[in-house]
This record gives structure tokens, C-alpha cells and sequence, in this order.
């Protein structure tokens, strides 16, 4: 319930609080006085975009701010899922800089536009004329009849198997996507992996190959140089060995005279010892060194294979080269593990689908047995408003399953007795659309958790006896919903519980809107006005306090 409204410096406000009643509020005043700069605030409190232009006073900020009272709404899970704090009174506000810049607040912690919106959606419904343009909607039709059957948590039951149906359905798509172009280019990557495995890339040494031809290249050279170095370590007169064994001989004659004599004789004898190792290991290398013509074709046929493959893979050695046949592996193994996946979705997507269509199913037989309940009711309403040979029909034809179904629904609608009944955007006038949607609202009203709505003129087009009875059914919705309406209908200003007077101050610089609430006395001047002009007569003041009393007849019923 709005407690609050405050506007300042927005169009012809300079300033202005509105303290409504929980009940029902009326708002009047004369063509242009600022009702709908009202509206247009509101509107930004909800979240509405905002234009700097408006701007009272384009040097200062616009401020526009709401208490609600939300005590009994439960709206807990909202706040949480926002993260912001709780609290039974919560104040939205809406700042508006010179420059443009618009910033919102809930509890006075910043929020996005789009949390305000959310939150806002939930503390206040304004009915205005873009309202009666979506009733020609099929799917604002729908939403109508779900929520006039109490049809909201099975339809949200519903949405959520048709939105995980709908998730299944595009990741099979995705995948199927996926498996098509990679069977293109299956063969392909199956040439290279198979051109890799017959390279038995994991025997082989790129390194060690590389050197054994170069061994087998150079073996004339290599074989002479060990023979040369086998003669100087042990054949030759003055060789290696022989001088080194003539050197530990002359050290053992002196070696009793000091111990270190004896332990460069025993250091001697280790070198002597490891010569002779070097020594025969030359004269082996020696022996086995051989030019090999066959085994050089062999190792440079193996060496040009992993040359190619690592130019056509684009890598520089061996360990790069197995990692590219490693992916390829892998490629190949997910292209043919992919058809175990497309089968277990399927299955999966097939299976939501039955969900869904039996859902579906139950939601459409509840759907149609509120149909012909909602008829009769809102016929008998439009017929108590003036509209006795008003005929509803809910048409009704399926689809393939969507977002709300599988059902398609349009209200037909005639206000003339014996003719057939149309689409609202052919049938209806203006003010037979006003009336259509006060009376859905009527009905919807125990069915909504919305605490304030507001009606923008929706009693265009009525008059007399039908506008007192719109006063009534508003009454009647005022008691479990607090309502705002702004009327130019004299027997709407009687049926409020509170009337408020919106009217121009002309100053020497400009002209400003204000705001007020009216006393009994005021009311009744108010409505002799609204009924008879600017000079009303006594008779016009008479009518203005039936009115009102007409109204504590109402409200007592």
C-alpha cells in the first residue's frame, strides 16, 4: 500500500506529497492541471526511462519518492534475491540530474533500473489506455485467464518443463550441429592420425637417429682417428701407456723413502689403469666402426618420414608431433563418442517432450473449464454497467507446445444483441474497452497480490447511472485493494474515500501544479462544479451532496 508520494521538480511540480487513503482515492482537476504529470512520476518511480527535460528546475535534481507499507505482501524473496535488506516499510526513490543521469534506490541502497522495475511491479498496477490497447493481445488474453482461474503456480510448473524441454532441445541441436561438420572433416583428420600411427612415432629417437647417421656418414674418418688414437695410447714406441707404466716404475724404486712418493704412485697406477680401459674401448670403437650404405637408406628413410610429418603439422620436433597426434586421437574418439551423446539426448529430449505435452494437456483442460465461468461472470458485469446484450466468448484453438502452451486463446466480444461476436480490436469502442477492463480488474482483484492499482480515466466514455456504478464496483475492489483513479465523472469524485484536487498556481514567473485533498465542504463545492461548470447552481449543489451520501450508503452495504 502506498503511505507516501513525494515529487519534486518534475514538469509543473515544483513540489508535492500525496498521503492516499488505503481505500479508494479519487483525483480531479481540470484538463492539463498536471493529473498526468502525476502518472508520468510514478512511472519513473517504477522504474520508466527518464528524460532531463522534464526537469522543473533544470538546475536542480528531480526527486520523486514512495513508502509502502508491505507488511502483508510477502515479498521477502524478492528482496533476497536482490540482496538487499528487508523491511515492512520500504521507500523507493528516483533521482533525476541536471545533466540526465538517473540513479533509483531501495531502502536507500543504489539499484539497477531493472531491480526497481522488479520491485516496483509488485507494490503498484497502473491501468491506463496502453493497458486497454494489450487486451487486444492474445497472449495478455492468456495471462487474463491464467490468473482469473488461478492457474499461475500450474502454468509456472509448466514453464519450467517447457524451458528445461526447450534447453535439451537446443543442446541436441548443438550437438547434432557439431557432429555434422565434424564427420566433414572426419576422414581427413583420420588420414593424419592414421599417417602418424604408421610412424610409430613412440619407438622412435629423433636425436639418436640424427647422430648415428652422421657416425655412419663419417665412418672412414672416425675409424682412422681411432686408430691413431689407439696407436698413441698403446702401440706406438713412445705411446701413452708405455710412457706412463716407464713413470709409475721409477716412482715405486722411491717410493719407500716418503709417504708421497707412495701416494703419487699409487695415483699413477689408477691413471694407468683407466688408460688402459680408454685404451681398449678406442681399439673396440675401432673394430666396430663401419661404413654401412644400407643402414644409412634405413635411417634417413625414418628421419624424412618424421621431417615431412613435422612440416605438414607445422611443429619443429618430435615431442610437438606426438602432442598433434595425441589431438587427433582425441578428435577422432569424440566424433564417434559423440553418437553415444546425441542417443542419451534424445532420449532426455524426448522425454522432457512427454513432460511437456502431458503438462500442457492438464493445463489446457483447466483452462477450458474456467472458460465458460469467466463468460458468464464478466458478462453479467458489463450488462450491470450498461451493457445488457454483451456476449463473451473465449475462442480457443491449440499449437505446438510455446512459453504459456499449447493453447491459443481470443475474447470475441459483442455489445449488440443478435450480432456475432468479434476480436475486441473490431468489436469494441473506447469506452466499452474502458469498461471491459474495469470489470476484468473486478474480477481479477481477490486473484492478485498487487496492493495498489491505478486507474487513468478508465470511465471514458460513461456517464450517469453506469459511472455510479463503476464508483461501486471501484468501492467494492477498494476493500481488499487500495485505489488511485483519476476521474473527470462527478459520480466517480463521490464514490472516494478520500478526494484529492489537482489544480494550477500561476506565479509572475510560471505557472505550477498543486495538490490537495478536500474536505467534506470542498468535495460537495468540487462536484457541483464537475456537474454544472463554473457557476454551479443550488440544484448542482443538491446532486453533489446526494452523491455523497449515496457513497456512505454504498460503503455501509
Amino acid at each position: 500500500m502506498l503511505v507516501d508520494l513525494r515529487i519534486q521538480n518534475y514538469a509543473l511540480i515544483e513540489a508535492l506529497e500525496l498521503r492516499p487513503s488505503a481505500l479508494l482515492n479519487i483525483i480531479t482537476g481540470e484538463t492539463g492541471a498536471g493529473k498526468s504529470i502525476m502518472l508520468g512520476a510514478i512511472g519513473l518511480l517504477l522504474g520508466n526511462r527518464a528524460d532531463s527535460r522534464m526537469l522543473f528546475n533544470t538546475g536542480s535534481k528531480c526527486v520523486i519518492e514512495g513508502q509502502f507499507d508491505i507488511s502483508n505482501y510477502q515479498l521477502q524473496d524478492i528482496f533476497d534475491s536482490e540482496d538487499l535488506d528487508y523491511d515492512a516499510q520500504c521507500i523507493l526513490r528516483r533521482e533525476i540530474s541536471p545533466t540526465g543521469k538517473s540513479r533509483a534506490f531501495v531502502n536507500d541502497t543504489p539499484v539497477t533500473l531493472e531491480t526497481l522495475r522488479k520491485i516496483g511491479a509488485n507494490l503498484m498496477d497502473i491501468h491506463s489506455q496502453h493497458d486497454t490497447l494489450l487486451l487486444g493481445d492474445a497472449v495478455f488474453q492468456l495471462n487474463l485467464l491464467d490468473l482469473y482461474a488461478g492457474l499461475v503456480p500450474t502454468r509456472g510448473q509448466y514453464s519450467n518443463a517447457y524451458r528445461q524441454y526447450r534447453k535439451l532441445e537446443s543442446d541436441l541441436k548443438t550437438l547434432e550441429n557439431q557432429v555434422a561438420q565434424a564427420n566433414k572433416e572426419l576422414d581427413y583428420h583420420s588420414f593424419l592420425l592414421s599417417e602418424l600411427e604408421e610412424a610409430r612415432l613412440d619407438q622412435e629417437n629423433q636425436e639418436e637417429l640424427e647422430q648415428e647417421i652422421k657416425q655412419l656418414e663419417h665412418a672412414e674418418e672416425i675409424k682412422y682417428k681411432l686408430s691413431q688414437a689407439y696407436q698413441s695410447l698403446s702401440e706406438s714406441e713412445y705411446c701413452a701407456t708405455g710412457s706412463m707404466k716407464e713413470a709409475a716404475t721409477m716412482l715405486g724404486q722411491i717410493a719407500a723413502y716418503a709417504d708421497s712418493f707412495q701416494t703419487l704412485k699409487a695415483r699413477l697406477d689408477s691413471c694407468l689403469i683407466e688408460l688402459h680401459d680408454i685404451a681398449d674401448e678406442v681399439e673396440a670403437a675401432e673394430r666396430r666402426t663401419e661404413g654401412d650404405p644400407a643402414r644409412i637408406d634405413e635411417l634417413q628413410g625414418r628421419l624424412n618420414v618424421l621431417y615431412n610429418l613435422q612440416r605438414k603439422h607445422q611443429v619443429r620436433d618430435l615431442a610437438a608431433l606426438i602432442e598433434v597426434r595425441d589431438q587427433l586421437r582425441q578428435q577422432v574418439g569424440s566424433v564417434l563418442n559423440l553418437d553415444k551423446e546425441i542417443a542419451r539426448l534424445r532420449k532426455d529430449t524426448d522425454g522432457a517432450l512427454a513432460t511437456v505435452t502431458k503438462q500442457a494437456a492438464r493445463l489446457s483442460e483447466s483452462r477450458r473449464k474456467a472458460f465458460p465461468k469467466f463468460e458468464k461472470e464478466l458478462a453479467a458485469l458489463l450488462s450491470e454497467l450498461g451493457m445488457p446484450h454483451s456476449r463473451i466468448v473465449v475462442q480457443h484453438t491449440t499449437s505446438q507446445p510455446t512459453a504459456s502452451g499449447t493453447d491459443v486463446v481470443s475474447i470475441l466480444f459483442t455489445a449488440n444483441k443478435g450480432a456475432q461476436p468479434q476480436t475486441l480490436s473490431k468489436a469494441a469502442s473506447g469506452g466499452e474497452f474502458s469498461r471491459l477492463m474495469l470489470c476484468i480488474k473486478y474480477m481479477l482483484a481477490d486473484k492478485t497480490a498487487l496492493p495498489t492499482i491505478v486507474f487513468d480515466e478508465i470511465d471514458t466514455g460513461i456517464s450517469g447511472e453506469i459511472a455510479v456504478k463503476v464508483g461501486r464496483m471501484m468501492q467494492q475492489m477498494a476493500k481488499k485493494h487500495q485505489l488511485v483513479a483519476i476521474s473527470h465523472l462527478p459520480q466517480m469524485a463521490a464514490a472516494g474515500d478520500a478526494h484529492y484536487f489537482v489544480y494550477k498556481e500561476d506565479r509572475a514567473d510560471r505557472t505550477i501544479s498543486r495538490i490537495r485533498q478536500l474536505s467534506t465542504e470542498e468535495r460537495i463545492r468540487e462536484i457541483a462544479h464537475m456537474i454544472a461548470g463554473a457557476k454551479p447552481s443550488e440544484n448542482a449543489f443538491e446532486s453533489a451532496r446526494e452523491l455523497l451520501a449515496m457513497r456512505g450508503e454504498a460503503m455501509a452495504a
